[in-house]
């Protein structure tokens, strides 16, 4: 039988499974040898501001929460000063903070959810999907890769210097 796969905005009292699952990927990111997440950030104040503003939202696996990522509408400020350039001006969705719970891992959930934040654009009317990412966030770089991501250039962020992609949806 096939899993039932959503997305949804998250909710308060999805907060402690969020910071569970992100707590898991920044220790996988450190077990792989990559710096991202390892200053502190994301943290619980993270997640709290982020279903606070309505950026936080869940993909679901038969109503279990697999997958959390941050959506934000036109508004990553680093984005302005880009060392490159990117596919269009116009509005864009940003993807911030992907994590994955480890139950779920290595099951393409990132692709999954790609996919649900691509229809979650064009049911919005929104040009682009614009994300970041370490230079040494292997599996990330090749989830973009795979999904047709353009590598538009850097952008500096979080105090260091990150990848940065755009796919235009519609």
């Amino acid at each position: 039988m096939d899993s039932e796969i959503k997305m949804r905005k998250a909710e308060t009292e999805d907060r402690d499974i969020i910071w569970n699952i992100l707590q898991q990927a920044i220790e996988r990111r450190r077990k792989d040898g990559s710096m991202q997440w390892q200053e502190g950030y994301p943290n619980l104040n993270t997640v709290e501001k982020d279903i606070e503003n309505g950026f936080g939202y869940v993909m679901t696996v038969n109503g279990e929460i697999a997958v959390y990522a941050a959506l934000i509408l036109n508004d990553e400020p680093a984005y302005d000063n880009i060392d490159g350039a990117w596919l269009s001006n116009g509005e864009f969705v940003v993807v911030h903070r992907v994590a994955v719970d480890e139950k779920f891992a290595g099951q393409g959930m990132v692709k999954k959810l790609f996919d649900h934040i691509e229809d979650f654009t064009r049911s919005h009317g929104i040009r682009s999907v614009k994300v970041d990412t370490n230079f040494d966030n292997i599996a990330m770089l090749k989830i973009l890769e795979s999904k047709s991501y353009t590598y538009c250039g850097e952008v500096f962020l979080a105090g260091g210097m990150r990848k940065a992609f755009e796919k235009i949806i519609i």
